[in-house]
């Protein structure tokens, strides 16, 4: 078991853990031991498949597939940053691992060959109970080419955390991010490209909806994809100096 595995496994029981595993990717470790993985990008898929070097691997791969046993995983989308068609195979491989995946998703795991007893594909407003954890499931726009990508409210040991969703800025949509609130954490990308928020969207978004703290993501994977925490650090600062932020290094925890 390689050190961030080990980490997570030795995370102390009795508290909520938040774990960055880079690009969109987290892991939640309940108060009990439980384990709820979203949008893992753990291989190299990415520039396999796209085939050039925008999209090289430009994060260290921190987690091995088959490390970790998890409760839950949640692709939010069929990007394969998000759903990792190298890893989402070796991760389900223990017949006990829950997938949530979007609709979009199907195409890939039928030509996987998965079994979908243990997967069930989400659409916006749908809510589920899987263990310690409570998702529910809301409304996401990346754009006309992903219609089907979706965001997610987790909910485990009376805490909320917000992870928006490969998204544009909407707010016309605030109520509905507000209906599910307060948060205790909200995760939302800074990147600006693929349809997706902003470095000042993100600050701007998370204004309005006033988690506890704001955890930006998106950046740092790929060449192709931009993102500045710099200068998301800067707007935060200098612009919001009232709402708190944390830009996680991968491989960093928090307690939430």
């Amino acid at each position: 078991m390689n050190e961030f595995a080990g980490r997570i496994s030795a995370a102390a029981l009795g508290k909520t853990w938040l774990f960055s595993v880079g690009q969109a990717g987290y892991i939640v470790k309940s108060s009990s031991g439980q384990l709820l993985g979203i949008d893992m990008y753990l291989t190299d898929c990415v520039e396999r498949v796209e085939g050039h070097m925008g999209y090289k691997r430009m994060l260290p791969k921190i987690l091995f597939p088959s490390e970790l046993e998890f409760d839950v995983i949640i692709t939010t989308h069929s990007h394969r940053d998000h759903f990792d068609s190298d890893a989402i195979p070796l991760l389900m491989a223990n017949r006990r691992t829950q997938l949530y995946a979007a609709a979009d998703c199907k195409k890939d795991i039928r030509r996987l060959e998965m079994s979908d007893e243990r997967i069930q594909y989400v659409v916006s407003g749908e809510s589920y109970v899987n263990g310690d954890f409570s998702l529910h499931f809301i409304n996401c726009d990346h754009g006309v080419d992903v219609p089907d990508a979706v965001g997610v409210v987790v909910t485990v040991d009376g805490k909320k955390i917000l992870e928006v969703g490969d998204t544009c800025l909407r707010l016309d949509r605030k109520d509905e991010y507000l209906s599910e609130g307060p948060f205790d954490v909200m995760i939302a990308p800074i990147n600006g490209a693929f349809g997706n928020l902003n470095e000042r969207e993100c600050a701007q978004l998370a204004d309005i909806l006033k988690p506890k703290f704001l955890v930006p993501c998106h950046y740092g994977m790929f060449a192709s994809h931009g993102g500045d925490p710099g200068m998301f650090f800067n707007i935060m600062k200098e612009e919001y100096t009232l709402n708190k932020f944390l830009i996680m290094m991968q491989g960093e925890c928090v307690e939430i």
